[in-house]
């Protein structure tokens, strides 16, 4: 999530809403499902009951490459669809959306849609830096489809005018300034009203999913398949529910829990952060001889909080930038990979005793964007983008600031390196309410989840907690993998997960897999994750 005001240390760590589509219950009745589609969800919201003109359907995207920097083939299209689905003749919004065709027109299936996370992340380049990653038997059977969802990127993108101070969200809970970060909260839900212009209630992930049934009817397709990472997992959920028939093969990789969105996910990295720190003392205190942080779990985690207090006592200074123990703690990230924790902190204690700080092994540098892919884009808007969705898309945000600061309080005492963080105040209080209630999520739809053993964005518990509410979906746990991200790294899932994409066979119950030791592993490629989760560098 998104940057703290505080630029610190560069470590560089492997990490992380005029007419249109007639929805299912007023569509003319979809094709009976062969035996290989998937089955109608159980619940009964599980259609969608918004009617929408059909022009929205037939309009006819003119595709052109998308800048002279990226191949040919890569080619955008910009469709109309509708701000309110529940009045479909008033305003509307760009939506930017990509393609590269499938490689062999014999094999083609038909379209995947590819949603790489956030909310707030741009996927329009998706089918250019993901397709790097995907198999040819992918590729020969699918066109890969990018967009960047409704006020990201180039979907006629929202700002709220934040300076960097407002964009940090990053809060420890303080008594001294609890009255400073409320105002903070209330600041920013402000500015984001103003600015939106009544857009802001219709950027959420039904109205998304939505969106996303328009591309397939503007494609000309009867159903879509979809690769979806972090939050692009829910919104494949969603999808599934408003739309079960038009649901073909969906991989949602790295989940998100339906029934914690979306402040009981950030919740859940509080968490799932104590589990991985006690892995990280194990890890770490076998290896005293590179660290020197203690040769048992209780020496390096009494050196972890020695260093946090010192350094909340007297910053640490490194490459110019004096680092608080609230931002050490801000790693909370960096424990689920023991590595990459152990560097950081052995770095950071070295300058705390005076020393040279080592230079850190570093990840591959992130991608990098052609220019028209962030042509008139308000410097905010992943932060504004994320809080509409997470604001908007449900209701059960506590409104009363008191709540806050009990939860914090009381987070910070059971989840010790994370707790008052996740549970401090948000912006969320003072939102005004989205257009429609959360989406229940409760079907049969046959769906792949991938799962990472130890995910500092969707910890394992919350890839749990959505196989529960998709009930006719497999789910294939990662043990001992590390990072967000699943398929595309070369690891022991990404077979399983191509031979569904490519035959449609599921594993035939929730299964495991454990990467070869040696086997090279790589890190996906995916857009930051917005608000950022790490200080600036790292």
């Amino acid at each position: 999530m998104r940057n703290r005001t505080v630029p610190v240390v560069a470590l560089a760590v492997a990490a992380t809403l005029l007419p249109v589509l007639t929805p299912a219950a007023t569509a003319a009745p979809p094709p009976a499902p062969t035996t290989a589609a998937p089955p109608a969800a159980t619940a009964t919201a599980a259609a969608d009951t918004l009617a929408v003109p059909a022009p929205y359907t037939r309009q006819k995207p003119r595709w052109a490459r998308c800048d002279a920097q990226t191949p040919a083939e890569f080619e955008c299209a910009t469709v109309k669809v509708p701000l309110d689905y529940a009045r479909p003749g008033g305003r509307t919004l760009d939506l930017a959306i990509s393609r590269i065709k499938a490689t062999s027109p014999r094999e083609r299936r038909g379209v995947l849609l590819i949603n790489p996370g956030g909310p707030g992340g741009q996927g329009l380049d998706m089918p250019l830096y993901l397709g790097a990653e995907l198999p040819d038997a992918v590729k020969r059977q699918y066109d890969l489809i990018g967009f960047d969802p409704r006020g990201v990127g180039q979907s006629s993108p929202v700002g709220c005018g934040l300076t960097p101070e407002e964009t940090n969200w990053q809060r420890p809970y303080k008594a001294a300034t609890w009255t400073k970060d409320v105002a903070w909260a209330r600041t920013v839900a402000e500015k984001c009203r103003k600015a939106g212009q009544g857009v802001l209630p219709h950027l959420n992930t039904r109205n998304t999913a939505r969106d996303m049934d328009v591309v397939r009817a503007v494609l000309g397709e009867k159903k879509i398949s979809y690769l979806g990472y972090s939050y692009g997992t829910y919104l494949g959920a969603v999808y599934t529910q408003l739309f079960p028939r038009r649901a073909d093969r969906f991989v949602l990789d790295s989940a998100v829990d339906p029934a914690r969105i979306w402040r009981g996910m950030i919740q859940v990295w509080a968490e799932g952060a104590e589990p991985a720190f006690t892995r990280w003392t194990e890890w770490t205190a076998a290896r005293d001889a590179a660290y020197g942080l203690g040769d048992t779990p209780a020496e390096v985690r009494t050196a972890f909080w020695d260093l946090v207090a010192r350094a909340d006592r007297d910053p640490v200074v490194i490459d110019g930038t004096p680092l608080s123990g609230d931002d050490i703690r801000t790693l909370r990230p960096l424990f689920f990979n023991p590595e990459h924790a152990a560097d950081a902190i052995a770095r950071i204690k070295r300058a705390a005793d005076g020393g040279t700080p080592a230079p850190l092994r570093r990840s591959a540098p992130p991608r990098t964007l052609p220019p028209s892919f962030t042509r008139a884009v308000p410097e905010d808007n992943g932060d504004a983008a994320f809080w509409s969705v997470v604001c908007a898309d449900t209701r059960a945000w506590p409104r009363d600031p008191e709540r806050y600061r009990r939860d914090a309080i009381r987070d910070k005492a059971a989840y010790p390196l994370y707790g008052d963080f996740a549970s401090h105040i948000k912006p969320c209080a003072f939102w005004g309410t989205g257009s429609e209630p959360a989406t229940t999520i409760d079907n049969t739809v046959r769906a792949l989840i991938l799962q990472n053993e130890w995910d500092s964005q969707t910890p394992l518990v919350s890839g749990q907690g959505l196989r529960r509410t998709m009930k006719g979906a497999r789910m294939l746990t990662v043990l001992g993998g590390q990072g967000h991200g699943v398929y595309g790294t070369g690891g022991c899932a990404d077979r399983t997960a191509t031979e569904y994409l490519t035959t449609g066979r599921l594993p035939a119950g929730d299964t495991t897999c454990r990467t070869a030791p040696g086997r090279q592993v790589t890190s996906l490629r995916l857009p930051p994750s917005v608000p950022h989760a790490l200080p600036k560098g790292f």
